[in-house]
């Protein structure tokens, strides 16, 4: 039988890998796009979410839980996707705002999930507050470009 800490350790892992998709995602949306103010966005927000993995890393392993260094299939999917949108798209900087806000709304629910479990620790809600916070900040700052 799992115990509620084996369960928090899951979610968090899961949290993780999806961190990861998110980097993975930022950082092809950076090398993909000819928009050098969207490049240059993109890659901070890719190195952001590097940090916030190593941070969920560091709370994982002080849970017991495992470091996974790597992506999601549903992460590989959107990505996939993104790509396909931006070949038959002559908006590329549309198609990759758009595919971003996706996943951007998609972190917000997983964030939210993790933080409202009552099996989270006040440490881990701090942190995973700060980081939440800065994905909606930059959830706004998409869809502002956006509407450029």
């Amino acid at each position: 039988m799992k115990t509620s800490l084996d369960i928090l350790t899951e979610k968090l892992e899961g949290l993780l890998i999806r961190t990861h998709d998110a980097e993975e995602g930022f950082k092809k949306a950076s090398e993909k796009t000819d928009h050098l103010g969207l490049k240059a966005y993109f890659k901070t927000k890719s190195e952001q979410r590097k940090e916030f993995a190593e941070e969920l890393a560091e709370e994982i392993k002080a849970l017991g839980g495992e470091y996974k260094k790597g992506t999601s299939l549903e992460g590989h999917a959107h990505r996939a996707w993104m790509d396909i949108k931006t070949l038959f798209s002559s908006h590329d900087a549309q198609a990759m705002l758009e595919a971003a806000i996706t996943g951007e709304k998609k972190s917000v629910k997983d964030y939210e999930d993790a933080i409202y479990d009552s099996a989270t620790p006040p440490s881990i809600v701090s942190i995973l507050k700060e980081q939440l916070s800065k994905i909606q900040s930059g959830l706004n700052t998409i869809k502002t470009l956006e509407n450029l």
